[in-house]
């Protein structure tokens, strides 16, 4: 296997203390159609069919990415402007046990309408610089919040929000697609799938997203801009 790459995260345990982490990236994987409803799966298929992204061949399904596509960054650049983020939860196998985090699936939509492998691949895969320990929230982990807000020219609006527990439970995703592992390996990391918007999938100028956890009382939290760059053909 190619050596991937590391990134360095701040781990924070439950009484609001943090310690850098190496976190290695050998391994890239974007989950997709992860939704325990199925009513709430087809709303996300049939969002997308109607900008032209055709329907998944299975769901759920595990789309493998470039590992150097992850970034901590706060500014990415993306082809034309066909492109918009979603939040996630992401899973990290690290030597420090199985690790959850916040991304955004940036995907270049034009392209998506093709090809969803090669749409995965067009744009930097945005994520948190804090993680927490996955053993932390375990019991709790139905309860965690996701949210995200598109912004453009200042006007900041609510993309969306929702309990993670639309999505299917990790230990169901990592069992799906390690057949039957119980736990992301180190150097795996894992996009665990998305909430449907408030309203239409459109491209904004700054996205930003967070994770929170109500039962012990704390937020991950991220942003980026993103920049845009001419196609000339």
């Amino acid at each position: 296997m190619a050596k991937g790459i590391s990134r360095q995260l701040r781990l924070q345990d439950g009484e609001g203390n943090e310690n850098g982490v190496a976190v290695a990236v050998d391994t890239l994987t974007i989950a997709g159609w992860t939704g325990r409803d199925a009513a709430a799966v087809e709303a996300h298929i049939a969002e997308l069919e109607a900008i032209g992204v055709p329907r998944p061949a299975t769901v759920p399904c595990f789309y493998r990415v470039a590992a150097d596509l992850l970034t901590t960054a706060d500014t990415i650049q993306v082809p034309g402007t066909d492109s918009s983020g979603e939040v996630e939860f992401v899973l990290f196998g690290s030597r420090d046990g199985m690790l959850i985090g916040l991304g955004s699936d940036h995907t270049d939509r034009r392209v998506e309408s093709y090809s969803i492998t090669v749409s995965k691949q067009m744009c930097a895969k945005p994520v948190a610089p804090d993680v927490w320990r996955f053993a932390d929230v375990v019991n709790h982990f139905d309860m965690l919040i996701l949210r995200s807000w598109a912004l453009d020219s200042g006007v900041r609006r609510l993309y969306q929000e929702g309990e993670v527990s639309a999505m299917r439970p990790p230990a169901e995703l990592v069992g799906l697609y390690l057949d039957n592992g119980v736990t992301l390996p180190h150097g795996t990391t894992m996009f665990c799938g998305t909430l449907a918007v408030e309203g239409d999938i459109v491209p904004t100028g700054r996205f930003e997203f967070e994770l929170e956890d109500p039962v012990l009382g704390r937020t991950i939290r991220h942003g980026y801009n993103i920049e845009t760059l001419p196609v000339t053909g």
